[in-house]
């Protein structure tokens, strides 16, 4: 394991322990097993900086078990259904992020905000190959769909509203009548 992935854990697991506003560079560096000055090398502008890519990583590590989910699913409904059905229960049982979210949501919300914009770029290239096969709707500019698409799923992660997404045949309804409404030819 390389150092900055020890980091990351590091930091992960102090931020589990401490919340992010109690965790410091001196306790991610004891967590870790490196020295400050390693942190600081990786990481040059202290905790802000550690804790904006803790995040980045601890996202790309939820991507990567939301695509491993829906790998070898080649229908967009379906890839939808089950993608929002795996992230909105992975989100629901996420400790780690339920702790912040509950105490501390002034810290998390602004990076998450900041995260935003480049995961709704990752969605829409992860959807894209999908969109590109789909009977879209006449007019209908699959880029744009892309972009759509990702915002409404990832809108819907966050906040759900009145539906239900630990029901499946809600999360079906909500990607049919939501998500691809207007977009795929039905």
């Amino acid at each position: 394991m390389t150092p900055r992935d020890r980091i990351f854990e590091g930091a992960y697991a102090c931020v589990a322990r401490y919340g992010i506003g109690k965790t410091t560079v001196e306790d991610v560096a004891r967590e870790a097993r490196v020295s400050r000055a390693t942190i600081y090398r990786y990481f040059p502008g202290g905790k802000d900086e550690l804790m904006r890519e803790t995040i980045a990583w601890e996202t790309a590590r939820f991507f990567t078990r939301l695509a491993d989910t829906v790998a070898g699913i080649d229908d967009l409904g379906t890839l939808l259904e089950e993608a929002l059905f795996f992230a909105h229960r992975a989100v629901e049982e996420h400790a780690v992020l339920q702790k912040v979210l509950q105490t501390e949501p002034e810290l998390l919300l602004p990076e998450m905000s900041t995260e935003a914009e480049r995961l709704i770029t990752l969605v829409r290239a992860f959807l894209m190959p999908f969109l590109d096969r789909a009977d879209l709707v006449p007019g209908v500019d699959p880029a744009a769909a892309g972009e759509h698409v990702a915002r409404l799923f990832l809108s819907f992660l966050g906040a759900p509203g009145s539906w239900d997404l630990r029901d499946r045949a809600e999360v079906r309804r909500v990607v049919r009548s939501q998500i691809l409404a207007g977009i795929v030819s039905s």
